[in-house]
Parts: structure tokens; C-alpha cells; sequence
């Protein structure tokens, strides 16, 4: 092994801390955040957001639809790249007015520093944007945890759940994927990482259920 990667929702990460904190603070306040100076940072991806209303129904948003539209493809989970953008644009404020705190399970940071002390690098795969991803770890309830992660990888190099990602990852990586070990409480994930041939661990936390094709870890004190 000589390359470690980890999700974050349901790895590092409460699954509650996003669904519970994260997105309801979006959704609050992404009609306010559209009508900010602030908001020109968002401008590309609200062309892109544009774009995908249009194509499926031929209409063009006013600000304060599009905030109803993020805030609908917020509700269902939608996995789109510019929307994952958006929330981290949003995040960012509530993370630097010290509005929220990016929850890390108690056993992540010492595993971070086990591993780093070893000479493994660290990575980390989610279907958050990789603005939210240094938000949340950059923040956290142990402080800035960055210095540990030297890549970042979201859905702008695919869905999690489809092999040819991780072959993606494994290319920019520059290691053999047998090389790399990835981290996920999610089984389909593990099996699409599994199929080019990546290490794979199922962190078992509160809610989780086991798969059997993977080993598992209660937390990352076990591996």
C-alpha cells in the first residue's frame, strides 16, 4: 500500500453532519447568498446549473428560481458538479464566521497522523465539491487537518460508483492502482474500486450496513 484514499459522508465524516447541518444551512440561505456581491464567485456555475434547467424544459431561471431550483436538487441528493460547487461557495462563510464546525470522528485524526508519519500520502474521494471537502477538514472539531491530504478528488472526475473514476484517480495519482487502498462505508463504491483493482476497506460506522465482499473496520484504528 502505498496511497491512502477515503470518502468523507459516512467515512470520516457523520452522515447526520450533512444532512442534518450542512444542507439545511444551504438551503436557508442560498436565496440571500444569490442576491450577495459575493455571489459573482458562483456566476460560472450558475451557467452550468442554467444550462441543465434548459435542456430538460426550455427555461430560462430568474435568481430567485434558481435558488429553488438548488435548493429542490438539494433535497433529492442530486450528485450535479455545479450545485456541489455552489453549497461549498455557501459553506465557506459559514466555516470562516465560525457558523459550523466540520465534524471528524475522534479516531480519524491520530489514524491521519499514523499513516503520514509512515510516508503514506493521503487522499480523499467525495461526491462534495473539493472546496467543501478542505472546508470541512480545513475547519474541523480538531483543527486544520489539510496538511495531511495531498489530493482532493469530487465528481468532476465521475461518479463514485462507476470503475472508470477510480482508474482516473489512479492515472493523476500516478501509483499503481493495486498500490492504492480506498476507504468507503458505501459497498458499491468499494466494488467499483475494487474492479480496476484498488485495496478496499468498508468502515463499518453507526448505521452502516456490512457488505461481505470487503474487510472491515469498525474505525480507523484498525487499519
Amino acid at each position: 500500500m502505498r496511497f491512502i484514499l477515503t470518502d468523507i459522508e459516512g467515512t470520516t465524516t457523520s452522515v447526520a453532519f450533512v444532512y442534518e447541518l450542512l444542507f439545511p444551512y444551504f438551503m436557508q440561505n442560498i436565496a440571500g447568498f444569490l442576491h450577495q456581491p459575493q455571489a459573482v464567485g458562483a456566476k460560472e456555475y450558475l451557467h452550468i446549473a442554467q444550462q441543465t434547467v434548459f435542456e430538460a424544459g426550455g427555461k430560462l431561471l430568474s435568481t430567485d428560481e434558481m435558488a429553488q431550483q438548488l435548493i429542490d436538487w438539494t433535497n433529492e441528493d442530486r450528485k450535479h458538479p455545479a450545485l456541489k460547487a455552489i453549497q461549498g461557495l455557501v459553506w465557506r462563510f459559514a466555516y470562516q464566521n465560525g457558523e459550523i464546525k466540520g465534524h471528524v470522528f475522534p479516531d480519524v485524526p491520530p489514524a491521519l497522523a499514523r499513516w503520514k508519519e509512515k510516508g503514506i500520502p493521503l487522499g480523499v474521494y467525495s461526491s462534495g465539491s473539493v472546496e467543501a471537502q478542505r472546508l470541512l477538514f480545513g475547519f474541523s472539531d480538531f483543527g486544520d487537518l489539510t496538511p495531511y491530504f495531498s489530493h482532493y478528488f469530487d465528481t468532476q472526475v465521475g461518479p463514485k460508483r462507476e470503475a472508470q473514476s477510480y482508474r482516473v484517480i489512479a492515472k493523476r495519482l500516478q501509483f499503481p492502482a493495486q498500490e492504492i487502498l480506498f476507504l468507503s462505508d458505501v459497498e458499491a463504491e468499494l466494488d467499483a474500486a475494487a474492479v480496476i483493482g484498488m485495496q478496499t476497506i468498508q468502515v463499518l460506522r453507526p448505521g452502516t450496513e456490512a457488505g461481505k465482499k470487503h474487510r472491515t473496520v469498525l474505525d480507523f484504528s484498525e487499519i
